[in-house]
């Protein structure tokens, strides 16, 4: 996975369009079925027959661009990064907020264009929030995905994180009720 054809930086207001644009959707042949117990929780992977594509529904009318939210003195601890390919076009971002009280460095989203995934894309705008993070004095990286995302939970375990939690409701009432929400954590060393 070569990232060198990549240019990571902080988003600009002029990225918003472009991360705006960003097709999140993806397709999987597997989701994970999750077994809540009482002393715990059990994962375990299944085939999915047809191939399942979810498609995210626009939810934040503002935006996840610009410069991150900060303010003046830049030092509110939300970030957002893109990765420029080749053709100058925006191939992905990550949005993050640091939380000082528990030093956890949230991802808020993190999404890659269909074209670049599988180049190592993901893997640099998460090195983007680690360096983020240490500079914010984060101990540790956390993210939410739902239970039906094998891809983005094998990508993330691939980078270094590891299941930590579990939400059953988190989807209630909403377009993806019946998704689990996973949390996944890793230290920001």
């Amino acid at each position: 996975m070569d990232t060198t054809a990549y240019t990571f930086r902080t988003a600009l207001p002029d990225d918003d369009a472009a991360i705006d644009a960003i097709d999140g959707s993806f397709t999987t042949r597997t989701v994970f079925e999750v077994e809540a117990r009482e002393d715990g929780f059990a994962l375990r992977e299944v085939a999915v027959d047809p191939p399942l594509t979810k498609v995210f529904p626009d939810d934040d009318p503002e935006g996840d661009g610009g410069d991150g939210g900060a303010d003046e003195d830049g030092g509110d601890g939300r970030r957002v990064f893109v990765a420029v390919g080749p053709d100058r076009e925006i191939a992905g971002y990550v949005a993050v907020a640091h939380a000082p009280w528990n030093r956890r460095l949230v991802v808020e989203d993190i999404e890659v264009a269909p074209a670049h995934r599988g180049r190592g894309v993901g893997r640099g705008l998460m090195k983007c929030a680690v360096a983020f993070g240490r500079e914010r004095g984060a101990g540790h990286l956390w993210l939410e995905v739902s239970s039906i995302n094998a891809p983005a939970v094998h990508a993330y375990r691939r980078m270094g994180f590891a299941l930590c939690g579990l939400d059953t409701t988190l989807y209630e009432g909403t377009a993806s009720e019946g998704e689990r929400a996973l949390y996944m954590a890793m230290p920001c060393a």
